[in-house]
């Protein structure tokens, strides 16, 4: 049985392993590559220990990851904070769990100091553009008056 709320920081190698089995299930639920788990849960205790990611997981056993990167702004020295990965797992989705792990998430950025926070999405993810919007995160500069804002990627080869 999972428990409602219960959101905690990793902290631990146990806590990186199952927060690295869900990263995993995230990624094959979008057919994106996965490494291999052993690896991504020694990345993910080594970016926390750098200081500036948490790791957080919901509920009891887990049903859910977040992955948030801190950076200080550039035109203030507010932190802000980035959430890279965000996951309930599939079959527990529109029970309210989503936005009850998110409220926690904003929560624990505030605490570290966050004023401000972003992510992407996908246009097609409406379940997960819900919950966003429902807790006031906008696509649009300027908080909802200005034109649709875009998210741009390039890959690039390492320097030889």
């Amino acid at each position: 049985m999972t428990s409602v709320g219960g959101t905690r920081a990793v902290q631990d190698p146990a806590g990186f392993t199952e927060a690295a089995a869900l990263l995993m299930d995230f990624n094959r639920e979008y057919d994106y590559p996965v490494p291999e788990w052993d690896w991504l849960a020694v990345h993910l205790g080594t970016l926390v220990t750098s200081g500036d990611t948490s790791v957080l997981m919901f509920g009891t056993p887990a049903i859910g990851v977040a992955v948030l990167r801190f950076r200080i702004a550039t035109l203030s020295a507010d932190p802000e904070a980035y959430l890279a990965e965000f996951y309930i797992q599939p079959g527990l989705r529109g029970k309210g769990y989503g936005t009850t792990f998110l409220d926690d998430v904003i929560q624990h950025a505030r605490r570290r100091g966050a004023t401000y926070m972003d992510l992407n999405t996908s246009e097609d993810d409406e379940a997960a553009r819900h919950v966003y919007e429902k807790r006031g995160f906008d696509c649009h500069e300027g908080n909802g008056e200005g034109p649709k804002a875009l998210y741009y990627e390039l890959e690039l080869d390492p320097v030889e």
